[in-house]
């Protein structure tokens, strides 16, 4: 998970590990990235992600709540709930474990 990682200087990278019926694992190495400003992260299904390396911020449309994420971290971001990446470390890379689930799928 940690071996091998992309360089990420001039895009977050998403490369999915596995898939399956009503589920997706992704591993997201970011690197100084964040949503642009004025967009916001709402997808139609549940995600829990955690911060295996690195350090980011999220922030939540609804409540405001910001979140400072670091090495352990992890956060479960249930369907629609809007969000955006605020911040990620620019000289460390950021490292997400993320799993996508549908109840449709």
């Amino acid at each position: 998970m940690l071996s091998g990682l992309p360089a990420a200087k001039k895009r977050e990278t998403l490369q999915t590990l596995a898939e399956g019926k009503g589920f997706k694992i992704e591993r997201i190495v970011s690197c100084g990235q964040a949503t642009p400003k004025g967009k916001w992260l709402c997808s139609k299904e549940d995600e829990w992600v955690i911060v295996l390396r690195g350090r980011a911020h999220l922030l939540f449309k609804k409540s405001g709540e910001k979140l400072h994420l670091k090495a352990g971290d992890h956060v479960f971001i249930p369907a629609h709930a809007c969000h955006r990446v605020e911040w990620t470390h620019p000289q460390q890379k950021t490292v997400w474990l993320a799993v996508h689930s549908s109840q449709n799928s």
